[in-house]
């Protein structure tokens, strides 16, 4: 499957991300991850990456999206790629199209995950992080607590709330994405308009997780008591406490 996933920070893009990876074979791609790596294998492209990064500034589309079509012309997106969190904003939507038209490679769905505000505010003020470096691991004081003392069952370092995971900055990110990012929903969402149809339409089907006891509307995927469908395929049962 060749998908765009979307939604608002705490939506669970990771965990669904995991379970269509596993499904079949398709590989998970974020602009966070493809950057890093193209600045540690010492590119062209890394290098410029790195300027814009270690200086903190955002990193230009137009760059992104050159090291977006390196990656996706790898022989492993040939079985299927997953956009996690990609595009965010319509300039970035309308060159992923390009890009894609360019490539010789069509979607087969854009996915909006719509959960609402008061579980993500729970799902991420609950949410401890390993701060080794190295580590990263992620927990949950409710769901998936660290050790007892609050260290990493891994590595055993702190486990700790990171500063853009507090009540205040999670409502500040969650703002932004609303106005920044939703745009972009709508055109994908408007892609029956596109003469190739690129960017199905949505279908918003909703479904009632038993397990999590919240009612979790999701486009193009049906999150339900026996598990998580999309595009019609059962993949595994969820749990919406817990998704990351």
């Amino acid at each position: 499957m060749r998908i765009v996933l979307l939604g608002a920070p705490g939506a669970g893009k990771g965990t669904v991300a995991k379970s269509l990876t596993e499904f079949d074979g398709s590989v998970q791609i974020s602009t966070g991850d493809i950057l890093r790596n193209a600045v540690k294998a010492g590119s062209e492209l890394g290098k410029k990456a790195k300027g814009y990064m270690e200086r903190g500034e955002l990193v230009p589309d137009d760059l992104i999206m050159d090291i977006m079509e390196v990656r996706m012309k790898e022989p492993d997106c040939q079985k299927g790629f997953l956009l996690d969190g990609f595009p965010r904003t319509i300039p970035q939507a309308e060159a992923l199209k390009k890009l894609l038209d360019k490539i010789g490679m069509k979607l087969d769905a854009a996915i909006n995950l719509d959960v609402p505000t008061d579980v993500i505010l729970d799902r991420l003020t609950t949410r401890r992080t390993c701060s080794n470096p190295d580590c990263q691991e992620i927990y949950n004081i409710k769901s998936k607590p660290p050790k007892p003392d609050g260290t990493c069952f891994k590595c055993g370092s702190p486990a700790v709330q990171r500063a853009d995971e507090t009540e205040e900055a999670i409502k500040q990110r969650l703002a932004t994405y609303n106005e920044k990012n939703c745009p972009s929903h709508r055109l994908l969402q408007k892609g029956r308009a596109s003469e190739d149809r690129q960017f199905p339409e949505q279908l918003g089907d909703r479904g009632r997780d038993k397990e999590g006891g919240e009612e979790v509307r999701i486009q193009r995927i049906q999150v339900m008591g026996d598990g998580l469908w999309v595009m019609g395929k059962r993949l595994q049962r969820p749990c919406a406490r817990c998704w990351a």
